[in-house]
């Protein structure tokens, strides 16, 4: 009971971020500078063409009413038309959306079962060789700069080795083929998507084992650990039955957040591997001043987010009987 009243406060706190959140995303790009109008007009278009269109999109109100339009909108589902597809928002992002989600999520799962899995391993094997080999692996995999892993692995796979497509997600050839088909357009999507993956499970992955190992470490000197030794169990059961499960709480939040973070799609990754996602497409908007477009990315991923937290936090609870709220 305690659980859902804490669930039902800090969904009133989410709703009062968001709503926040909201009002300071607007201000910011109706203060930014460019004009989303100025890319839209033509040389052939006229004077009273271009007022026209300033009027049809609401610019030419006081700020005010463009809020309370803004607001308004949003609650109703309608999050406008962006300027530079002429689309209804909500069919932009619904379009990136899965790609994002598709590519990210795959990445945080196997980066976070590959850290898990190492980190247990190192912390058991703390001063060895396979201590320090494994730890300095994942600083370097953690720290290194993104895009330059990315071209890395570009050169050397895509461009020297010819092995893996180098942009995009999908190949023409193969989804215009009409003799095509679900197998097919699986596997070359997968192809497309091998370096991506590689490239973010690589820079994950550092991070969970890096804090598997630090909770591993931790966990090891705990009194049970020890009464489980008294108690004549193997050194195998101890770590994986014992230690491993508590260990891994502080992943489980890492994990979280990762995926929730994950669903801006990872503007660098996305643009250096040409991939339609929501990252990519959040760059454009910005660049482009698409304010529809935009605010939507944005707002989609701060909900993820504040949500993601609380998830985690009721998750902690009941995979932690010593946590109450």
């Amino acid at each position: 009971m305690e659980l859902w009243r804490y669930a039902r406060q800090r969904l009133f706190q989410i709703g009062i971020i968001f709503f926040v959140i909201l009002t300071i995303l607007f201000i910011l790009f109706r203060i930014a500078p460019g004009d989303p109008v100025s890319r839209m007009i033509g040389p052939e278009m006229t004077t009273e063409d271009a007022a026209h269109l300033i009027s049809q999109l609401g610019l030419d109100r006081p700020l005010w009413v463009q809020y309370v339009y803004y607001v308004k909108n949003f609650f109703s589902g309608n999050f406008g038309h962006s300027f530079h597809y002429g689309r209804p928002v909500i069919e932009v992002i619904g379009d990136r959306l899965p790609n994002t989600m598709l590519l990210f999520t795959t990445s945080v799962m196997i980066s976070a079962l590959m850290g898990v899995f190492l980190g247990k391993i190192a912390a058991w094997r703390k001063g060895e060789k396979t201590d320090t080999v494994m730890t300095l692996l994942a600083l370097v995999t953690h720290t290194v700069f993104l895009p330059w892993m990315a071209l890395i692995l570009i050169w050397i796979f895509g461009y020297r080795l010819g092995w893996f497509p180098i942009n995009g997600m999908i190949s023409e050839e193969v989804w215009l083929n009409p003799t095509s088909g679900f197998f097919a357009k699986s596997v070359d999507v997968a192809h497309h998507m091998i370096l991506p993956l590689l490239t973010l499970s690589l820079i994950y992955f550092g991070s969970y084992l890096l804090i598997m190992r630090s909770a591993m470490l931790e966990t090891l000197k705990e009194d049970y650990i020890l009464t489980a030794r008294a108690k004549g169990l193997t050194e195998k059961v101890i770590r994986n039955k014992h230690a491993s499960p508590n260990a891994a709480l502080p992943v489980v939040t890492s994990v979280g957040l990762s995926l929730a973070f994950s669903i801006n799609g990872g503007a660098l990754t996305e643009t250096v591997f040409s991939w339609p996602g929501i990252g990519r497409e959040l760059v454009f908007s910005v660049s482009n001043n698409d304010y529809p477009l935009a605010q939507a990315a944005f707002l989609l991923i701060s909900a993820v987010v504040l949500v993601s937290n609380l998830v985690v936090d009721i998750l902690y609870a009941y995979l932690d009987p010593r946590i109450r709220y």
